[in-house]
């Protein structure tokens, strides 16, 4: 039997173990520009190693999957953090995993709402973008260099994924 993944509201305090939810926290608000401007402060900071690397921004725009998912796949990045801000406001899903011996261990899926962003950090097993609904732009910190910073693995049984909506 194909195991079906519970969705998961995402929280700071659920995700701590895989990065940083960013979104616009009121305790890290403080008035800029003549008091005309709320900024929220220091949300998460992006990770890089190796030589001749830089931290880069892209836009990426994910196409919408069909549920229910089987999810195959995990993938990590070990010379740098991603982060992933959704720019239109779609909901989308998260999903990461503990390492087990450098494979991905049993997933864990979050409801990111169109207000929520994550920073997956150095190393962290996570799936590929997610959108759901629609197609949805995303601005994405990473990491630009030299260097192996992608590995993919995939599980010999797939796990299913309902439909968030």
């Amino acid at each position: 039997m194909t195991p079906i993944l519970q969705i998961e509201p995402l929280t700071q305090a659920s995700f701590a173990p895989f990065g940083t939810v960013i979104e616009a926290d009121p305790s890290s608000m403080r008035l800029i520009n003549g008091g005309s401007t709320e900024r929220f402060h220091a949300l998460a900071a992006p990770e890089i190693a190796g030589e001749g690397a830089r931290v880069i921004i892209n836009i990426f725009r994910g196409q919408p999957r069909q549920f229910p998912y089987s999810l195959t796949m995990m993938e990590r990045h070990p010379l740098g953090s991603q982060s992933f801000s959704p720019i239109g406001g779609g909901s989308w899903l998260a999903i990461v995993a503990p390492d087990e011996g450098g494979r991905p261990g049993l997933p864990r899926v979050f409801l990111a709402t169109g207000a929520q962003g994550v920073n997956y950090g150095r190393n962290v097993w996570h799936h590929p973008l997610m959108a759901v609904g629609a197609a949805s732009d995303f601005l994405v910190v990473d990491r630009d260099g030299p260097g192996n910073n992608l590995e993919e693995v995939f599980y010999e049984t797939p796990f299913v994924i309902p439909d968030p909506l």
